[in-house]
């Protein structure tokens, strides 16, 4: 199966500190894939190696089998189809609900500076694909109607769901999502994983998620890597990782593992 994304012995120190240690991971063509493992496990170090926030020190990232994206700048790696949320909402919060998916299309635009200024038809045109992809998203995300709402006054589920369309602007082949969930109650994160699954199977694209809340990874996951204090432990389905001895030990400390029953492991590693 071809792969949307691969890393190769990917490594990034910082000093004398390795916060990701030569990590292999496959991803597969439209997969749901999460990224797992405790506070300071490298998940958001590694996430910002893929958008190139961060250069690192070894490895290789292959995008869709022919992009090497190591040494790449932020705004080329999103133009070649990878976008992201935070785990933070990042949103332009003084700008409306329909001008922060358009600052999303901004990449996939092709008219000049100059263009802008003396208003050709190209930018024009451009600008009009863009406000009509823009209500779309909208719709798509289910917040028909609130394109004129700033951002800030928006519910919290509703802006992380912004800040998805807007990520969503920029046709991504690749959906990195960094916590998705945070924040929210259970009804909303049920909302939430269905929403998700609807994203890969509407759009076709592959997501990738680093995600705390477990009931989520375990939920809608194809595939989970593991990683602790910077280096891949496990790597599987949902049923193999709740049984890893070495994810209950990362998550429980040294030990727990032994002392669990085979019926305990899949609720400990649901922690």
């Amino acid at each position: 199966m071809k792969a949307t994304l691969e890393t190769r012995n990917l490594t990034k120190r910082f000093g004398g500190l390795t916060a990701v240690d030569h990590v292999n991971l496959v991803i597969p063509e439209h997969a749901i894939a999460s990224v797992i493992g405790p506070n300071g496990a490298g998940k958001t170090t590694f996430f910002n190696c893929i958008t190139g926030f961060y250069t690192p020190e070894e490895g290789e990232i292959i995008f869709d089998g022919q992009h090497s994206l190591a040494g790449l700048s932020p705004d080329k790696i999103t133009r070649l189809g990878i976008s992201r949320t935070y785990q933070n909402i990042r949103l332009f919060s003084n700008m409306t609900a329909l001008e922060n998916i358009m600052v999303g299309h901004h990449p996939k635009l092709k008219s000049m500076w100059f263009e802008s200024i003396v208003r050709t038809p190209r930018m024009r045109r451009e600008e009009e694909e863009a406000l009509e992809d823009s209500i779309r998203l909208l719709r798509f995300v289910g917040l028909a109607g609130m394109g004129d709402t700033l951002a800030r006054n928006l519910p919290y589920g509703a802006q992380r769901r912004l800040e998805i369309a807007r990520a969503l602007a920029n046709k991504p082949k690749l959906l990195l999502l960094d916590e998705p969930t945070a924040g929210m109650n259970p009804n909303e994160t049920s909302e939430m994983m269905h929403f998700i699954r609807n994203l890969r199977d509407k759009l076709g694209i592959t997501i990738l998620l680093i995600e705390h809340d477990m009931r989520v990874v375990m939920g809608i996951s194809e595939q989970i890597t593991v990683l602790d204090y910077g280096s891949k432990i496990a790597e599987g389905t949902p049923e193999e990782i709740q049984g890893n001895p070495r994810v209950i030990e990362a998550y429980l400390g040294r030990g727990a593992a032994s002392g669990l029953s085979a019926q305990q492991r899949p609720a400990a590693a649901a922690i």
